[in-house]
């Protein structure tokens, strides 16, 4: 493995436990389960080798359901699945951080975020970004997201345009089929190979400015009031997280192909969720308001 992987790999870490330790003193309730795992490349047949840990808060009175995941893998892509990546041979090696938070109450978004280091051969790159999915349209909230990504992005001019990114992530966190934005969007990129250093640091500054991004929008509505109403829609709006994240999710696909844990995997499945018929918001509404923003993407800031 590479120095520049060893360095990512160590940084994911160290940013693991520190958002976990964040977000276990936000919520007061709950803690995390901190679940170690490794695997060689005979175990079970697979053909990934590694070390993990995944981390798993359910129940919290604030979070719902909250996983904060670090990988360091190495394997044999297919044959068929390593046509679709950069570089040459089917030997890889992978790590990332990958976080997917479901709150208890539909007022505070569900957010989203991933950073990885991925290699074929002699070809590296780096790739992520971080999304929010609310269920009621604060745009304050949007803006503050918004802000602190633009931010990290400008910080980092060689490698980072907050713009391109922007515009890369409503592209990708789009449902084709129900013809919506997952949410109010964030910054996405992968294949990020030139520059490998100044990129890095765009990666280890991206990642760091999660908690800054998502828990003063936590803060500003954990206690906001609702009812069995406000809950019916989360729980139809999480079907549409799951839709997206089990069809066209790329961590997803590449975890499942590459024969990772999926335990570790589809962490990022909510607990709670629901898929009725035929079912739309009251015009005017606030839910329909919802529905009207995810239909066409705005620029925040």
């Amino acid at each position: 493995m590479s120095a520049l992987f060893d360095r990512a790999a160590a940084a994911f870490e160290a940013e693991q436990l520190r958002i976990v330790e964040a977000l276990e003193a936000l919520d007061g309730s709950a803690t995390f389960l901190r679940d170690e795992w490794t695997r060689t490349p005979s175990d079970e047949g697979l053909i990934l080798g590694g070390r993990g840990r995944s981390c798993v808060l359910e129940g919290g009175d604030v979070f719902e359901k909250a996983g904060v995941n670090l990988s360091v893998v190495h394997g044999q892509f297919s044959e068929e699945f390593a046509r679709t990546m950069p570089g040459d041979g089917r030997a890889f090696q992978a790590t990332g951080i990958s976080i997917v938070i479901h709150p208890r109450n539909p007022h505070v978004p569900t957010v989203h975020m991933n950073h990885r280091r991925l290699s074929r051969g002699a070809t590296g790159w780096f790739g992520g970004g971080m999304d929010m999915t609310p269920y009621y349209l604060y745009e304050e909230d949007a803006v503050h997201l918004h802000s602190v990504l633009r931010d990290a992005c400008d910080r980092h001019p060689e490698v980072a345009d907050y713009r391109t990114f922007k515009q890369q992530c409503d592209a990708y966190f789009y449902l084709p089929h129900r013809e919506e934005a997952r949410g109010v969007g964030g910054t996405f990129f992968d294949h990020l190979s030139d520059d490998p250093e100044r990129t890095f640091a765009f990666i280890e500054d991206s990642c760091g400015a999660f908690l800054d991004a998502y828990l003063p929008i936590v803060e500003r509505r954990m206690h906001t009031p609702y009812g069995e109403a406000q809950r019916a829609w989360q729980l139809q709006r999480r079907g549409r997280y799951v839709e997206f994240n089990l069809v066209y999710d790329r961590g997803t696909t590449f975890g499942l192909k590459t024969g990772g844990r999926v335990e570790s995997i589809l962490m990022s499945l909510p607990n709670a969720v629901a898929w009725h018929y035929d079912r739309w918001p009251e015009p005017g509404t606030p839910e329909a308001e919802l529905l009207d923003c995810v239909r066409a993407p705005r620029d925040w800031v």
